[in-house]
């Protein structure tokens, strides 16, 4: 069973002299974000289908599912560039 990675646990990778491993912790770093956005949005999203209250955000909608979607789209550019440059994800 493999472990859920956190944000701390990139840390190393943000520092190091590696490009390659500076890139896989920018990658693991936006996924991790990108999964607890995607997450919260989730959440609102079931809230309007459901009697439970939606977890609350200052933020629009609108604008939280805008930024999940670039978020992605980023994830997708950087997965296509890991395999362009070798990078093992």
């Amino acid at each position: 069973m493999m472990m859920k990675m956190e944000l701390k646990d990139t840390v190393s990778g943000m520092l190091s002299n590696d490009y390659k491993e500076r890139f896989k912790a920018e990658y693991f770093q936006t996924k991790i974000r990108y999964e607890r956005l995607k997450a919260f949005c989730n959440r609102i999203e079931a809230a309007q289908w459901t009697v439970e209250e939606a977890p609350k955000h200052d933020c629009p909608f609108h604008m939280l599912k805008d930024q999940q979607r670039a978020m992605g789209e980023y994830l997708h550019i950087l997965e296509v560039r890991a395999i362009i440059e070798g990078v093992e994800l």
